[in-house]
C-alpha cells in the first residue's frame, strides 16, 4: 500500500506543475486579415474606400487551445445589421470577394469548450474588421494617338474608374464593322485591325457596365484615332 501511494505522490510531484498551468491558461484569439484590390495589390486594411471588386481574405490565430474544441464563427453585415448578416460562415479561414459599394463590417466569434468550461470570443469588446468600397465610376475619352510614342496608345477607360464588377466594350468602324472587344477596364484597344495601325478617322464605342453600387453603364461614344498627334510635342507632318 505505501508503495501505491509513495508512487501517486511522485506522479503528482512530478505532474503538478504542468496540471496548475493547464488550469491557468486559456485559448486565446487574433483575428487577422489581409486583401487583394481590384488592381491585384495586396494591403492589410481596407477601411478606406477601395475599387470593387475587393477579395478579403481572414483568419482566426488561436494560441494556448490545450484542450478546448473551438467552433468558429463569421460574419460580414452593414452597420447596425450584426444580427441579419450578409455572409455567416463556420471556418477557421474565410476568403471573401466583396462587389457591392458600401461599408461592411467582418467579426469574428469563437466558442471554446472543454467539458462545462465555455469560453466566447470576443467577450464583451473585439473589433470588427472595416472593409469600404467605393461607388463605382465610369468614363471613356473621345480621342486617343496610337502610334507608338508612349503617350495615349492605347484606348482604354479614363484613369480613375472605380468599383467596376461587369464590362464589355467594343469598338466598330463607321460602317458597322466589329474591331475589337475586351472585358476588362484596366485593358484596351491598342489601335490595331488585322494586325495594321487603323486609319485616322472616326470609330464608334460601345461600352456596357456595372458598377458595384448597382449603377449601369450603357455608353455609346465617336472615337478619334489621330496617329499624327504626338504627346511630346503637339501634331507631327503626318496627316
Amino acid at each position: 500500500m505505501n508503495r501505491i501511494l509513495n508512487w501517486i505522490v511522485f506522479v503528482f510531484f512530478l505532474l503538478g506543475p504542468f496540471c496548475l498551468k493547464a488550469q491557468n491558461v486559456y485559448p486565446n484569439v487574433t483575428p487577422t486579415a489581409r486583401y487583394v484590390t481590384s488592381e491585384g495589390e495586396e494591403i492589410e486594411d481596407a477601411s478606406e474606400e477601395q475599387s470593387a471588386p475587393i477579395t478579403g481574405y481572414f483568419s482566426a490565430e488561436v494560441t494556448d487551445q490545450g484542450l478546448y474544441s473551438a467552433h468558429y464563427e463569421w460574419r460580414i453585415f452593414r452597420v447596425g445589421q450584426e444580427n441579419s448578416p450578409l455572409v455567416d460562415r463556420f471556418d477557421r479561414e474565410m476568403e471573401y470577394t466583396f462587389t457591392q459599394s458600401g461599408t461592411f463590417y467582418v467579426q469574428l466569434y469563437v466558442t471554446f469548450v472543454q467539458g462545462t468550461d465555455t469560453i466566447r470570443y470576443p467577450d464583451g469588446g473585439g473589433e470588427p474588421f472595416v472593409v469600404s468600397v467605393s461607388q463605382s465610376k465610369l468614363e471613356f475619352p473621345n480621342a486617343f494617338s496610337p502610334n507608338g510614342d508612349g503617350f495615349n496608345d492605347v484606348y482604354k477607360a479614363k484613369e480613375g474608374y472605380r468599383s467596376i464588377v461587369k464590362f464589355k466594350a467594343t469598338v466598330f468602324t463607321r460602317w458597322g464593322q466589329k474591331v475589337y472587344t475586351w472585358t476588362n477596364p484596366a485593358e484596351g484597344w491598342d489601335g490595331k485591325i488585322n494586325g495594321r495601325t487603323a486609319r485616322d478617322g472616326v470609330y464608334y464605342v460601345v461600352v456596357q457596365a456595372e458598377g458595384a453600387d448597382g449603377r449601369k453603364f450603357n455608353i455609346r461614344k465617336d472615337v478619334n484615332v489621330l496617329t499624327g498627334y504626338s504627346g511630346e510635342g503637339g501634331t507631327t507632318d503626318a496627316e
